[in-house]
C-alpha cells in the first residue's frame, strides 16, 4: 500500500458528461491505498482461506427479479462479445451477454480461465464480493471522493490522471479501447483486453491502473453530483447519496441500488466512451458481477467523519 497524503480537490467535471457535473471542492484526509487493484492471486487466497462464494457463482432470488425467465435465474455474470463488425452502438446487449457460468475463476464463461493470470487483476466480482475481501484483508473500499482523490496523484484539475493529453508523445498511459469500438480493437498500447496490473506507468502518488483496465468498485451509493447539499464549506470525507435514492428510477420494478464505480476500463474508447478519467464514473448495480471490473482497498488510519473542513467564499 502506498500513503495518499489526502487535501482539498476539485472533484467532478464541467468539461465531460453530465453526471461529473458540477466540479465541487471536497477535502479528504490521509489514507493507505493498495497500488494495484486486487488480482487473482489474492483473491484466490482469500477464497481458499474462507471458502466464500461468490456472487456470480450463487444463483440469483427470485423475487429480486419479478417477472425473469427461469432460465435467467441461473449463477452467471455479464461478459463482453467483440462483434464482428459496425453495430448499432445505441443497444448495449449488441455486446453485451448475459453468460451462465461466467465467474471471477471464468472471466469469459465457463469455457475461460485464470490460469497463468495470477497478475491480473480479479473480475466479476459484485460489491458484496468485494467488501468481503476487503474485511478478511483488514482494509476497506475507497469511498468515491477518496478513489479520485488518490487517482489524481496530486495533478488536481487535469483531464487524465497523468495530465491533459491522452498520449503525451505518443505513448499509451493507460490500457484502453484502441479503433471504433465495439468492433474494431487495434490494441496499440500491447493489449486486447485486460492486462497484469503495473503494466503502465504509475500516477503521482505511486498508483497503478486508476484509468483503464478495469473499473473499480467504491463504497458510496450513487448520487448525481448536482443533488449534493450545497454547504459553506468544504465537504470533509463526504460519502455519497443513501442506498434508496441510488435505485434507478427507470426500472421502478427492480429495485436494485447502485454504487459509484471509478476508472474506466479496456474497453473505454475515444470513439464511444471516455471514462478513463478521474473524474469519471458509472452507477453499477450492487448485484451485478462483470467481466471488466474489479476493485482495490484502503485502510485509513482514524475513521473518517462527515463534516465541515474550511470556509470557502460564497
Amino acid at each position: 500500500m502506498v500513503w495518499i497524503p489526502g487535501g482539498t480537490f476539485r472533484m467532478g467535471s464541467d468539461k465531460h458528461y453530465p453526471e461529473e457535473a458540477p466540479a465541487h471542492a471536497v477535502r479528504v484526509d490521509g489514507f493507505w491505498m493498495d497500488s494495484c487493484t486486487v488480482t487473482n492471486a489474492e483473491f484466490r487466497r482469500f477464497v481458499e482461506a474462507t471458502g466464500y462464494v461468490t456472487q456470480a457463482e450463487r444463483p440469483p432470488n427470485p423475487a429480486d427479479y419479478p417477472g425473469a425467465k427461469p432460465e435467467m435465474l441461473m449463477p452467471a455474470s455479464v461478459v463482453f462479445r467483440q462483434p464482428k463488425g459496425p453495430v448499432d452502438r445505441s443497444n448495449q446487449f449488441n455486446w453485451w451477454g448475459y453468460v451462465a457460468g461466467a465467474n471471477w475463476r471464468h472471466p469469459e464463461g465457463p469455457r475461460s480461465s485464470i490460469e497463468g493470470k495470477d497478475r491480473h487483476p480479479v473480475v466479476q466480482v459484485g460489491c458484496e464480493d468485494a467488501e468481503a475481501y476487503a474485511r478478511w484483508a483488514g482494509k476497506e473500499l475507497p469511498t468515491e471522493a477518496e478513489w479520485e482523490f488518490a487517482a489524481r496523484g496530486g495533478l488536481d484539475g487535469k483531464d487524465f490522471v497523468w495530465g491533459d493529453e491522452l498520449t503525451p508523445g505518443g505513448k499509451a498511459m493507460a490500457n484502453t479501447w484502441q479503433g471504433e469500438f465495439p468492433w474494431e480493437n487495434l490494441a496499440t498500447d500491447g493489449f486486447a483486453g485486460i492486462a497484469p496490473v503495473g503494466s503502465f506507468p504509475a500516477n503521482g502518488y505511486g498508483l497503478y491502473d486508476m484509468a483503464g483496465n478495469v473499473w473499480q468498485w467504491t463504497t458510496d451509493w450513487y448520487q448525481e453530483h448536482g443533488k449534493i447539499q450545497k454547504s459553506c464549506c468544504t465537504p470533509r470525507n463526504p460519502r455519497g447519496g443513501s442506498l434508496d435514492a441510488s435505485i434507478d428510477p427507470r426500472l421502478p420494478a427492480i429495485r436494485i441500488p447502485r454504487k459509484v464505480t471509478k476508472g474506466g476500463s479496456y474497453l473505454c474508447a475515444p470513439s464511444y466512451c471516455r471514462r478513463y478519467r478521474p473524474a469519471a464514473r458509472m452507477a453499477q448495480p450492487i448485484d451485478t458481477a462483470i467481466c471488466h471490473l474489479g476493485f482495490r482497498c484502503i485502510r485509513r488510519p482514524e475513521p473518517a467523519t462527515d463534516s465541515c473542513a474550511t470556509k470557502t467564499d460564497t
